[in-house]
């Protein structure tokens, strides 16, 4: 599904937005390209999909939504829940319940999740979706960039994707290998991400990374991180609560190094913004 890209003003600087949030309530942004593939997968080829992680995953709920589309099982694996959440579900947790998830806590989650596997028509993806079957949503993905910076005329162009596991900027790279790719790393470091992605294969000479001016836990509140996410909805788009704010800032520090056009690729995961809402409240940040 080809998404619009619109133009964005922010901080005195001219962006574009590739809007792969609006694909999809469920299946959007990168997870939507990631499951792309399974998304064109007969019915009949699996009857189960395990994965695991968070409980609040953008790609826990992602996942939920195609299995319920392919009539699949669909199994995630998660440590202990707090009683709290466990008695009362929220988030994307309960839509992903909802949507038929049978969740499994496990104590001994650490030593568990090395021994799953595919087997049979059960496959096993790994968290965050990262994993070759990605590869071909993310190609028609950066088809579709070819594709609009030749109707714009556009000869220098900059591609900007937050990086969790890396997967989206790192086949980005690799499928426009004639345009710089530009990430941050918002789970872990930069030597983390690094050794994500080569999971996947060679580092692209494309893919470029911008180091944050700190570092910063993933998925903990931090007001700096509240005002992005606000100055960037007011000025008329909203972007996720996770990753975006140290995609954002980061990229702002880094403008005035920044040579050609700009292109923010929106990941999608508006989703987790309630419950992240929830906890910047909870914090008194709000």
């Amino acid at each position: 599904m080809l998404s619009e890209v619109t133009p964005f003003h922010f901080q005195g600087f001219d962006f574009y937005i590739k809007r792969d949030e609006l694909i999809d309530p469920y299946l959007s942004g990168n997870k939507y390209r990631k499951l792309y593939a399974l998304l064109q997968t007969p019915a009949e080829t699996y009857n189960t999909i395990i994965s695991y992680g968070g409980t609040q995953s953008n790609a826990m709920l992602s996942m939920a939504a195609l299995c319920k589309q392919k009539g699949w099982q669909f199994e995630y694996y998660c440590k202990p829940l707090a009683s709290q959440l466990k008695q009362q579900p929220s988030g994307n947790l309960k839509a992903a319940l909802d949507l038929g998830m049978q969740l499994l806590e496990s104590p001994d989650y650490d030593t568990l999740i090395p021994t799953l596997q595919s087997h049979d028509k059960t496959l096993l993806i790994p968290q965050g979706g990262a994993d070759p079957l990605a590869e071909l949503g993310i190609q028609i993905l950066a088809g579709e960039i070819k594709q609009w910076q030749q109707a714009q005329n556009i000869s220098k162009l900059n591609i900007v994707t937050p990086s969790g596991t890396g997967t989206t900027a790192y086949y980005l790279a690799k499928h426009l290998p004639n345009f710089q790719i530009l990430t941050t790393a918002c789970v872990g470091d930069h030597a983390y991400l690094h050794q994500q992605m080569q999971q996947l294969g060679s580092i692209p000479h494309n893919l470029k990374w911008l180091e944050p001016s700190r570092k910063y836990h993933f998925a903990k509140p931090y007001p700096e991180f509240l005002d992005t996410y606000q100055a960037l909805k007011q000025n008329g788009i909203e972007f996720d609560l996770i990753y975006a704010p140290l995609m954002w800032q980061t990229l702002l520090a880094s403008m005035q190094n920044i040579q050609g056009t700009v292109l923010y690729v929106h990941s999608g995961g508006l989703m987790g913004n309630a419950t992240m809402l929830e906890r910047y409240a909870q914090k008194g940040f709000l």
